[in-house]
């Protein structure tokens, strides 16, 4: 087992990586002084994977567990969602000093830590991440949020967990899909900034993506690794944060356009950013052609999605896309800020961007 420490202050904590966590569960959680009942949160596909292992696994540590099963997907970011869970809290007297555990993908994360947040003004919680995409990304660094008509993780807070427990055991039950929208995010801290992760990534991907543990155990601590430090140095996203949103302003935007719904998966979107935004990097001078064909070589080797055209159905124009681009959180004062990469590893935020080249790209990818 790899053990992180994020160094936040008297808000840091432990991540946790490695085979048998949900079984270790409990007694991890009495190192957090817990005792007594434990109110767990998930939704219906992994409430029926590893809902009853969690329990078992609080049992053997004398703790008890009450639990609320909400719809998978990303239409349950949503208010009606979000006051159903904080309502069941309420219900189940959630005291500040309890803990919360949000078991499940990034939906059940982000939604259950900002009810975490809001909840009698704070209250601890716990992510147990059963999704590659939450294990490397999501559950680590306290953003929480709800999704918005206008936009995507619009509505939210910064709300650190008291522990992760990433369980790279339960990543054997997702689909071969699901997998691999993760590893978009995998991909993206190599993109971002150590190259050398993602040459790693380029010998290895493949076995990892095929089930070999000890792989997936190294490219889960190395993400997670990367997103710690960054958090430590920023936590409130000021400045260098904003790097780990490489290829999201266009995912976000593509998210919206497809309705939040499963004609693209989070990660997917992701890849495609990063694809779009090393094109972009390329196009202005920023990196040399070389370096978007490399990303887009392997995304390709991986069987992910590379461009707008990978996407099912039908897509808004360029322009659309650009305007669904102005309501990211990385607007300021009104202007776009865009993530770009001066080559592979190197990635860096600016608002110095052509919209012409961007439109051009959107265009020429679909």
């Amino acid at each position: 087992m790899e053990t992180l420490r994020v160094d936040l202050a008297d808000r840091s904590y432990d991540i946790l990586i490695g085979q048998d966590l949900l079984k270790q569960a409990g007694h991890r959680l009495r190192t957090l002084g817990v005792s007594g009942r434990v109110a767990v949160v998930t939704d219906e596909n992994v409430a029926a994977l590893h809902l009853e292992a969690l329990g078992d696994g609080l049992n053997d540590a004398g703790l008890s567990m009450v639990s609320l099963t909400l719809p998978a997907g990303e239409a349950t970011k949503s208010w009606p969602h979000f006051s159903k869970t904080v309502d069941w809290l309420l219900e189940q007297r959630v005291e500040r000093g309890d803990i919360i555990i949000a078991l499940g993908g990034g939906v059940i994360g982000d939604l259950v830590g900002f009810a975490a947040a809001v909840l009698r003004r704070g209250v601890r919680y716990v992510q147990i991440p059963t999704s590659l995409l939450a294990q490397v990304d999501s559950s680590v660094g306290g953003k929480t949020a709800i999704n918005s008509v206008h936009g995507k993780n619009l509505i939210g807070a910064f709300h650190q967990p008291a522990l992760v427990l990433a369980d790279v055991d339960v990543l054997g039950t997702l689909s071969e899909r699901d997998f691999l929208a993760g590893y978009g995010e995998v991909v993206k801290y190599g993109l971002l900034g150590d190259s050398v992760f993602f040459n790693w990534l380029e010998d290895n991907a493949k076995d990892m993506a095929n089930g070999d543990i000890a792989k997936r155990i190294y490219a889960v601590k190395r993400s997670c690794e990367m997103k710690a430090e960054i958090v430590s140095r920023d936590e409130t996203e000021q400045g260098e944060r904003a790097l780990l949103n490489l290829g999201h302003t266009f995912c976000h935007a593509l998210e919206a356009a497809t309705g939040f719904s499963n004609r693209l998966l989070h990660g997917e979107g992701v890849a495609v950013g990063c694809a779009l935004a090393f094109e972009v990097s390329s196009r202005i001078g920023l990196c040399s052609q070389e370096d978007p064909s490399r990303v887009r070589a392997h995304l390709e080797k991986m069987g992910m999605m590379r461009d707008l055209r990978d996407i099912p159905g039908d897509l808004p124009d360029a322009d659309v896309l650009i305007g669904l681009m102005g309501q990211d959180k990385k607007v300021v004062a009104g202007t776009l800020n865009f993530i770009m990469a001066r080559g592979i590893g190197e990635a860096f935020v600016t608002s110095d961007v052509d919209l012409d080249v961007v439109r051009q790209v959107l265009t020429d990818s679909a």
